[in-house]
């Protein structure tokens, strides 16, 4: 939830931005200049006051309410538990994965085997978790930053491990736009951070599409799967085969 400093400081940047000084302000609300420092510097005062504050500035509260949410800060990353919340129930998985796609609650219920209440149900669990900001009209903002990622060793990445990966790469990947690459190779430590960093800027430039081409209608898009990845790792069978390197030598002791 928004904090009542988020509010005062939205408010303070809505005068700004309308050239409104402390002084015009008092004169709008009948109070004296000094008492609207006052009252904005101690960020205390009643719903009355900030309707009256919106008056003054010609903005709508739910205007101003929007505007303090949309400048919460995203979150890149899950907590264990928020994360468990949501394999919980796959239903409930599905449903976050629709609102990561910017899937409206219309969109969900038409391809998939949900009811209403089903949907409203998931969408306000989602908001409780922390996912998502729940608007009226079963509308939503997304609270998760495009840098978003599942927890590595989290318990979503443990459950498309567990039942998805063999799914995802039995596939052939020779359909339209498809492929998969799997290149082998030994690189200096130092770049195996920027071939990250490359990687990290690709599923950005994804993302970005994905949002971007949300304004085209549903039949000219194509939904997809970006998977990609890179650690030290060697197929178990050929480390089977490895030799066992020999115990070092310890050097002959020196006799005295």
């Amino acid at each position: 939830m928004s904090t009542t400093t988020d509010l005062v400081a939205a408010l303070k940047a809505e005068l700004k931005a309308a050239r409104m000084t402390y002084a015009d302000l008092g004169r709008a609300l009948g109070m004296a200049e000094s008492s609207v420092k006052r009252m904005l510097a101690r960020g205390e005062m009643p719903l009355s006051r900030v309707d009256a504050i919106c008056r003054a500035l010609r903005l709508d509260f739910a205007d101003l309410a929007r505007r303090v949410a949309d400048s919460q800060p995203l979150l890149h990353e899950l907590t264990q538990e928020q994360e468990r919340a949501v394999v919980a129930d796959k239903k409930l998985l599905l449903m976050a994965i629709s609102m990561l796609s910017q899937w409206t609650l219309a969109q969900v219920l038409t391809t998939y085997r949900l009811t209403e209440a089903e949907g409203v149900k998931y969408l306000a669990q989602l908001d409780r978790i922390g996912i998502i900001e729940l608007r009226p009209g079963n509308r939503y903002r997304l609270k998760l930053a495009k840098t978003f990622r599942w927890r590595p060793r989290g318990p979503v990445m443990e459950y498309f491990r567990e039942h998805a990966l063999l799914d995802y790469f039995g596939g052939a990947f020779d359909g339209p736009g498809e492929g998969v690459l799997l290149v082998h190779g030994s690189i200096a430590r130092s770049q195996v951070a920027a071939f990250t960093e490359r990687m990290q800027r690709v599923a950005q430039d994804f993302a970005q599409q994905h949002l971007a081409d949300q304004r085209l209608p549903e039949a000219e898009r194509e939904g997809c799967t970006l998977l990609m990845a890179l650690r030290g790792w060697e197929f178990e069978a050929f480390t089977a085969m490895r030799r066992v390197a020999p115990a070092p030598q310890r050097p002959p002791s020196r006799q005295a």
